[in-house]
């Protein structure tokens, strides 16, 4: 099952939430303020978060700020007063749900639910699309799009990406991308594929200021989705 971020510091209802994700199956990570929210967060990759509003350390639209500039992940909101401010300060910090305390759990899972399937959908190839986060390739015009922008990569970088895309979640070797993407005349020189994923940094991660694709130290890179 997934696994759920829960960014909370009243303890009773970090508690309450983690016994009831459990009882339904998800795996749960607790933080009881912001700033190790914000560090689980880019670093347990989770599949969900929620997310309080009212948090020591940094407040929950900041965690949020912080987390979209790496992370497309769904984040629900929680709200300790019905306020109009603090749910539309979230939502264009980039959550993707809220809801008001007190609440009911069901209606909670229901939107965990909702949000999961909705990343799940993005997440898969659609015929000749492939998308992470912002960045999307059309397989059969073979462009490649950050948000509205077109990318403007050579024939190399595209089947880089493609590959990295491909095979998502994965840690793959440089000895993988050079034999799945290069010819025959660079076996051996796995050199190549360091000075292309810089070409890639260069061209999104750097110009966007996200981190799509992430180097796994003794072993080679991998784009997480």
């Amino acid at each position: 099952m997934a696994k759920i971020l829960i960014v909370e510091d009243e303890l009773k209802i970090a508690r309450f939430l983690e016994l009831e994700l459990k009882h339904e199956g998800y795996e749960v990570l607790l933080a009881g303020d912001g700033r190790i929210g914000l560090e689980k967060a880019l670093k347990e990759n989770p599949d969900l978060i929620i997310l309080d509003i009212m948090l020591p350390g940094l407040s929950g639209i900041e965690v949020c700020r912080r987390v979209r500039l790496e992370s497309q992940v769904p984040i629900i909101m929680l709200t300790a007063k019905d306020d109009v401010t603090d749910k539309v300060a979230g939502l264009d910090m980039g959550a993707d749900d809220y809801m008001t305390k007190p609440f009911a759990i069901e209606e909670l899972l229901a939107r965990i639910r909702v949000a999961l399937n909705r990343k799940k959908q993005m997440s898969e190839p659609k015929g000749d699309i492939l998308q992470i986060g912002q960045v999307t390739l059309n397989l059969k015009s073979h462009s490649a799009f950050y948000g509205e922008d077109e990318l403007v990569l050579t024939k190399k970088e595209y089947e880089l990406l493609e590959y990295l895309m491909k095979n998502k979640n994965v840690a793959l070797t440089r000895e993988q991308l050079l034999n799945n993407v290069w010819d025959y005349e660079y076996f051996g020189d796995t050199n190549v594929v360091d000075v292309y994923i810089r070409y890639l940094r260069q061209k999104i991660d750097e110009k966007y200021n996200v981190r799509l694709i992430s180097t796994v130290r003794g072993v080679g890179y991998i784009i997480k989705d």
